[in-house]
């Protein structure tokens, strides 16, 4: 049985919480759906930045759904984890969700992406990540 009421992923710690705000709006009074892509491409570089041990820029967007929207007033936390590992790239899964209505712990996941990043040096070219870490 499936419930329309998410919870947040237990004894994990979101790599971003946000509130989404009035200026975060489309033209519908919605949150912008690229503000959220926004986010999610934020959460999943945090890992990436994190894993790589320096810089990284995102080379794709594999995958990305909009499950639910998002809301003014909506706390927004971000979930982020490794999935694959290349030589120079690191692959990750970022999952969205929007706790509304706080007192009443309401949660729903609003939004899971694949995204791919490759690690690059000073010099703006891709470099090796260490893939036994």
């Amino acid at each position: 049985m499936t419930t329309d009421i998410d919870s947040l992923p237990k004894d994990r710690q979101p790599e971003i919480r946000v509130l989404a705000m009035p200026a975060d709006t489309n033209a519908a009074g919605d949150i912008f759906g690229g503000w959220l892509m926004s986010q999610v491409d934020i959460a999943g570089s945090i890992v990436a930045y994190r894993f790589a041990n320096g810089r990284v820029v995102t080379v794709s967007v594999n995958d990305f759904v909009f499950l639910k929207p998002v809301f003014v007033g909506d706390l927004v936390s971000l979930f982020a984890e490794i999935v694959n590992i290349g030589n120079t790239s690191i692959q990750i899964d970022v999952m969205a969700y929007a706790e509304r209505k706080r007192g009443v712990a309401e949660c729903h996941r609003v939004a899971q992406a694949k995204l791919t990043y490759v690690a690059i040096g000073e010099d703006r070219k891709p470099r090796p990540v260490n893939k036994n870490r």
